[in-house]
């Protein structure tokens, strides 16, 4: 009897060191870099990953378009529109990259050569945001002030959609699996989706004041948000049925949200540095701190499957990835 559970004690602690080498392996391979970004205090903001195998990025307080390949090089393209204040970038259906111009109410589009073209919104004053190619080959975009969604041909012709709830003020929008568009509204604390003809429906998230930013599809079918105040992670069907998850450290202050290479959806979590991962079953894991006030907000899957995320205080790109 002493001799099989001292055999069994022994399986045991083998088993332990085998695994604490696995995790250490695992750990080994992640890795993290900061790029620094030529201009100063440029405050980087939107991230996506372009048509030509690199990341591009919005440089919101010095009015350019950054470019950064998957090795690290940067470069910039300035907004022929001062003051601009560009924000949400995404990659669009012509092989150009799509951008939002928040202070001067435009939509601005940039080729992979840096040539630049802007596209005024009808409603003045409109504060576009987030915005995301759609499956009917435009480009959709959301509208703070203006509470509307705005859709733009690539030839820059714009169609406004006024939402039902008013001061609703809408940050991000990503294309669904049900090809429709899904968005977030901060203040109206709901999910909203836009089919391709303008019909809008809103879902109330079940937290009260969660202020909902980042959307994104996820592996399963469904919409994965960001909860900012709600300090969670949200899930809605495309019923409009919504579970929430909490983000283990409190004040995690969530701001992107994407999905990974892995079967997972990655977030950012601004208030503590970290890089959180949450499974499609509500399983969540965070990163240690990477830093020290480093200002995450979006993030993007890479072309070289890391994930890729703005250091908006740091004025830096980041990659975490094997």
């Amino acid at each position: 009897m002493f001799k099989r559970s001292r055999f069994f004690l022994l399986r045991v602690v083998a088993f332990a060191l085998l695994l604490t080498a696995v995790m250490t392996q695992v750990t080994a391979a992640i890795s993290f870099t900061s790029y620094p970004i030529p201009t100063a205090y440029s405050y980087p903001f939107g991230i996506t990953a372009g048509p030509d195998g690199a990341l591009w990025f919005t440089e919101s307080n010095t009015n350019k378009i950054g470019r950064i390949t998957t090795s690290g090089v940067i470069s910039e393209y300035p907004i022929p529109t001062a003051n601009s204040l560009p924000l949400g970038i995404t990659a669009g259906p012509d092989g150009a990259l799509w951008f939002t111009e928040s202070n001067t109410n435009k939509i601005g589009r940039i080729t992979t050569g840096g040539v630049i073209s802007e596209y005024p919104t009808p409603t003045a004053g409109s504060s576009p945001d987030g915005i995301t190619a759609g499956p009917d080959g435009a480009l959709w975009f959301t509208e703070q002030i203006g509470n509307q969604i705005g859709r733009i041909t690539t030839d820059g012709v714009i169609t406004e959609y006024l939402l039902p709830t008013s001061g609703s003020s809408l940050s991000n929008i990503t294309a669904g699996p049900d090809g429709a568009l899904w968005f977030t509204e901060r203040n109206g604390n709901q999910i909203g989706r836009i089919t391709t003809s303008g019909v809008i429906s809103e879902y109330p998230i079940p937290t009260a004041s969660s202020y909902p930013y980042d959307i994104t599809t996820g592996p399963d079918g469904a919409l994965w948000f960001i909860e900012l105040f709600g300090n969670q992670i949200g899930r809605i069907t495309t019923g409009g049925v919504i579970t929430e998850y909490l983000i283990p450290t409190s004040g995690s202050g969530p701001a992107g949200i994407t999905a990974g290479p892995d079967g997972a959806l990655w977030f950012t979590e601004n208030g503590v540095n970290k890089i959180g991962r949450i499974t499609t079953s509500g399983v969540i894991r965070e990163t240690k701190s990477l830093g020290y006030n480093l200002g995450l907000t979006d993030i993007t899957l890479g072309p070289d499957r890391a994930l890729w995320f703005v250091e908006s205080n740091l004025n830096a790109i980041g990659r975490i990835g094997p």
